[in-house]
């Protein structure tokens, strides 16, 4: 009689054991929230188990029921026969201490933006209070808006997607946070439903990844919307938009912040002429780049 083990793993210590053998011998890859196998099997057994996801030491020498190592079992092969990311498995994603929604309707959140929010925006925002309206381009799940709503509580903050399936998702989320008052939803290609509304503040963590690189993306990666990750050859077929018609939708003093990851070098060789500023946060190194309206090509076109 074949051994399954369903069979053989008691206690949540085997299981996490086993769990973490299995993955490396899979060959998974990690960037969803986990940047390893350890960390990922604890979140997607602590998740099945309905267990608190930072309490893991009270809970290693119990023993699982049947119907636990059976929901365990399946819950990891998931994650190995298909190659989700453990975010779709468990309909959850964090940024800091938020969590947000997500299914394969919108990528998964991990953007840098988390940290600078955290912040208040500080030193290029003196006080939250400065801020009364915002917009959150190419707003996927929703999670940006629902920080800058949180972080500027006196901020009207649009959340603008093309995507319809990924504005369903952010309602959803703006729903669960109870900001439908504050944060609204708009179907639009970046602003052009957008048409005379300014902002103290627009962020955009917008598709960037090259086609080089959307070539090369792991199974992973390859189950979230295309639309939400390719950008062209060199990653900046939507930056180049965004920095040219942002101006105009800008208040005087406002400023422009978008996430590029690792393409700081693509786009100082785009726009040289541009005197972008390079954001560090506890995320990570000059992913972000900020610039005020004043300094946009279209804003000093207009005042000549």
């Amino acid at each position: 009689m074949t051994t399954r083990p369903t069979d053989e793993l008691i206690t949540l210590r085997d299981w996490l054991r086993y769990a973490v053998s299995q993955f490396n011998a899979a060959g998974l890859h990690f960037g969803h929230g986990c940047d390893n196998a350890y960390d990922e099997a604890v979140w997607l057994i602590l998740h099945t188990l309905h267990l608190p996801h930072d309490r893991l030491e009270p809970f290693l020498d119990a023993r699982l029921t049947a119907a636990e190592r059976l929901a365990v079992h399946h819950v990891l092969q998931q994650r190995i026969a298909r190659r989700l990311p453990a975010a779709y498995l468990t309909n959850q994603a964090w940024l800091g201490e938020f969590s947000f929604y997500v299914d394969e309707r919108v990528i998964v959140p991990r953007s840098y933006f988390a940290n600078l929010l955290e912040e208040e925006f500080a030193p290029w925002i003196e006080s939250p209070a400065q801020v009364r309206s915002a917009l959150d381009l190419c707003t996927g799940s929703g999670c940006l808006a629902i920080l800058m709503a949180l972080t500027f509580p006196d901020a009207e903050v649009d959340a603008v997607d093309l995507s319809t399936d990924a504005l369903a998702v952010a309602q959803r989320n703006i729903a669960d946070y109870g900001l439908a008052a504050q944060v609204r939803p708009i179907h639009s290609d970046l602003f052009g439903a957008l048409a005379g509304r300014r902002y103290d503040l627009i962020v955009s963590n917008p598709p960037y990844v090259t086609q080089a690189a959307m070539d090369a993306l792991p199974q992973e990666y390859r189950h979230e919307p295309a639309l939400a990750l390719a950008a062209g050859a060199d990653g900046l077929d939507i930056v180049r938009r965004i920095l040219v018609e942002a101006a105009t939708h800008l208040q005087p003093g406002g400023l422009l912040a978008v996430e590029v990851g690792h393409n700081r070098d693509l786009v100082e060789t785009a726009f040289p002429e541009l005197p972008l500023t390079w954001i560090d946060t506890a995320g990570g190194e000059e992913k972000i780049f900020i610039i005020q309206r004043e300094q946009l090509p279209a804003a000093q076109a207009a005042a000549t």
